[in-house]
């Protein structure tokens, strides 16, 4: 792919507005020279010795990302209030292919959450063939009252509204109000639904891990790239 053509689908503008890029400069090796001659912006470079302002170029098309989201933020392009693309840099919501989240959390949910702009990618992190599990720890508004690890590993509860009883799940109490929870599915609301079918509320809820990735100590509201170990450590369970 051309450079010019590269750099626009990174989002850092459209093809009219790299090509001024080009020309004003702005677009240089790793020792500052300009990569644009008079006759040809699409002139090839290394990616990692690409600059744009002095900074190195997005990760590539295949990018795949985890956020720290913090409560608050809706896992949306389009909806008003706090958006999670808020918290990255503009341009990646404007990439193509688009920049997406690999399922969603809720507005007052926080957490670990992955984007990916690889099609194939997110289908395989949210196909249930992968058994990728998700952890939750959960803060709730009654005390556990003893029943809820049997009833979540039975396989047999049912959700309202649902013809499809759950796959067991596992529960483990932290606090007489808190507890973590694995699920091995993800349906629409399900911890909360959970929770809620045995007449308990959540009042808060925070995602620990996907798979065998966890977020570390990345800080509430920051992101990261995963590299090719960070997407191994995200399979190694299965």
């Amino acid at each position: 792919m051309k450079l010019l053509k590269l750099i626009a689908n990174l989002g850092y503008g459209s093809r009219k507005q790299v090509t001024a890029m080009f020309r004003e400069g702005r677009i240089a090796d790793a020792d500052g020279e300009p990569l644009y001659t008079d006759d040809e912006l699409g002139v090839h470079a290394a990616y990692e010795a690409i600059r744009v302002d002095g900074e190195p170029l997005d990760p590539p098309q295949g990018l795949l990302l985890m956020l720290h989201k913090p409560p608050g933020y809706v896992c949306s392009t389009k909806d008003k209030g706090r958006l999670i693309y808020d918290l990255l840099p503009p341009r990646f919501r404007l990439r193509d292919p688009v920049l997406s989240t690999v399922g969603r959390l809720d507005r007052d949910t926080s957490g670990l959450l992955l984007l990916t702009d690889d099609g194939a990618l997110l289908h395989r992190i949210i196909s249930p063939k992968s058994e990728l599990s998700k952890v939750y720890d959960a803060t709730l508004a009654e005390p556990l009252r003893g029943d809820e690890a049997a009833i979540f590993a039975s396989g047999t509860l049912m959700l309202e509204s649902e013809q499809k009883p759950l796959l067991p799940a596992e529960l483990e109490v932290l606090a007489p109000q808190r507890a973590r929870l694995t699920l091995h599915e993800g349906r629409y609301h399900q911890v909360r639904r959970m929770f809620a079918a045995l007449s308990n509320h959540v009042e808060a809820l925070h995602r620990v891990s996907v798979g065998g990735l966890t977020l570390g100590d990345l800080p509430s509201g920051e992101w990261r790239a995963l590299d090719d170990t960070d997407r191994a450590r995200l399979f190694a369970q299965v």
